[in-house]
This record gives structure tokens, C-alpha cells and sequence, in this order.
């Protein structure tokens, strides 16, 4: 049996389920815009930051790093850089090496391998290829024939000198001594540091004083200085050199000290001393 007022309490429940139901599905809606809001402030601030900082065009691992400071507050600096100018005759690139001053002790160094079974010391390499490649750039054909020597190298060379000198009719005594203007005693060859090289002419590969005459030889006396490469044993210089004059080898002493041997008229003997 129904009550008369059961119906009306009936309609009146469903009508208040139903006002309750969008109440509760707006939690999550709001709970989504707060988000969004939040979401766009913060990306508000991160742009407002980015227009403050100017972006550097290098790529983060190009970028140089921060210098080191010292105790003494000033900035670290690497030693002789070679756009600085500054020449120290402790500079790898101004190492003498001569029949008074062999190579140090316990001196190396990395090499880059070049064509033809050559090589050089890494560091003079780069100067080295531009010097080639602008020589070739004015219509001209260098030929390296001689660079890297080994110690077993040098010492083939000199005893073959030596002998040749002998069947020459030379006493072995004066073999050895005129022997050493030529071909240096080993330990004490340039070849043997890695800064050395013989270039010739490509159309005149031999070893004379005709070698100078070559278009080659005229450019290299012309620019090889710009490069960082001097004639080391230029004509009328061997008593101090203590080698003949040889207008194919090549001493590698950087560019500025060769810009200045070049303006004083000095071999490196002059110049270091």
C-alpha cells in the first residue's frame, strides 16, 4: 500500500540526484583548468627569461671553456700561442740541433704521415699543407723528397756518405770530416726532430745548387716565411751552420721567428744566440 505522499518524495529525491550530478563532474574540469593555467604562467616565465640571455651561435659542447684563474687572481694563459708573437728560445719550434748541439734527450713528439712513406711533426703539419697547397695554388709542382729521419735512418745515410767519399780516393779521416757538412752525424740531423724537410722542384729532383734556379725553390725563398718556414742553410752561412748551403731544406720555426729571420738576414744559429 502506498502512501498518499510517497510519490511527490519519490520525484522530489530523483530531482535532487540529478541537480548533485554536474556538481561532481565539475571537480575534475576545474582541477584540468588550474593545470592549463599553471602550465601557460610557467611558460610565460621561461620565455620572459629566454629574451633576457642572448643565445651564443656556437653549439654548447664548441663553446670554449671558462679560463682557469690561479691563486694569484690572474687568468691562465697557454704558453706561447702563436699569434701572440712572443718567441722564447725555449719554443719547441726554435729547437737548435747542429753537429755542437745534438738532439735532447728524451725529446719527442707526435708525427703525422704524409704521402710517400713521409712524415712530420703534427704540430708544424697544418702550416706545412698550407705552404704546399699555395704553392701548387700558383701553378707550381713542390716534391717533398726527404723528411722524418729515424736514428737507424740517419745512421744509413752517413755511413754511405762516408763511403762513397772513401771510393772518391778521401782518406777515412777526412771522409768522416767532409762527410758531416752533408750528411749530419746522426743525433744531430734536423730530420731527426721532425721540423725538417728537402723539397724540390718536381721537373729537377736533384740535390744541387741548380736546385735554387727551379721555379719551385724561387717561390718557396719568396713565401715559405709567411708559413713559418726558413731556408736553413742559406748561402754564405756554413761556417756558422756547419752545413753546406742546401736551397732545399726546409726548417719549420713557426711564423713569427721566421718572419724576423727572414727581415735580421739570420739563420737560426744567429737568431737563437
Amino acid at each position: 500500500m502506498i502512501r498518499p505522499n510517497a510519490y511527490p518524495d519519490a520525484v522530489h529525491s530523483r530531482r535532487a540526484r540529478r541537480r548533485k550530478r554536474p556538481r561532481r563532474l565539475h571537480h575534475p574540469f576545474r582541477l584540468l583548468c588550474t593545470c592549463l593555467v599553471l602550465a601557460a604562467v610557467f611558460w610565460a616565465l621561461c620565455a620572459a627569461k629566454a629574451e633576457t640571455i642572448p643565445l651564443s651561435p656556437l653549439e654548447p659542447a664548441e663553446q670554449p671553456a671558462e679560463p682557469t684563474v690561479p691563486e694569484s687572481g690572474l687568468p691562465a694563459q697557454d704558453p706561447l700561442p702563436e699569434d701572440s708573437g712572443a718567441v722564447s728560445p725555449d719554443d719547441w719550434r726554435l729547437l737548435l740541433v747542429n753537429r755542437w748541439n745534438p738532439i735532447p734527450d728524451g725529446y719527442t713528439f707526435e708525427l703525422t704521415q704524409l704521402k710517400q712513406g713521409h712524415a712530420m711533426d703534427s704540430r708544424a703539419y697544418p702550416d706545412l699543407q698550407e705552404m704546399m697547397d699555395a704553392c701548387r695554388a700558383a701553378g707550381l709542382d713542390p716534391k717533398i723528397c726527404s723528411s722524418y729521419r729515424t736514428q737507424d735512418k740517419q745512421q744509413e745515410l752517413y755511413e754511405n756518405k762516408i763511403q762513397r767519399l772513401m771510393d772518391e780516393g778521401y782518406s777515412y779521416d777526412r771522409a768522416v770530416e767532409e762527410a758531416g757538412t752533408v750528411v749530419a752525424v746522426p743525433g744531430t740531423s734536423e730530420h731527426q726532430t721532425g721540423l725538417a724537410l728537402d723539397i724540390v722542384d718536381a721537373s729537377y729532383q736533384h740535390l744541387d745548387e741548380a736546385q735554387e734556379e727551379t721555379q719551385v725553390q724561387q717561390w718557396l725563398m719568396e713565401h715559405s716565411w709567411e708559413y713559418g718556414f726558413v731556408l736553413r742553410y742559406p748561402n754564405g752561412k756554413s761556417e756558422i751552420t756547419g752545413i753546406i748551403y742546401e736551397p732545399w731544406h726546409y726548417r719549420y720555426v713557426g711564423r713569427e721567428a721566421a718572419r724576423e729571420m727572414r727581415s735580421l738576414g739570420m739563420c737560426l744559429e744567429e737568431y737563437v744566440d
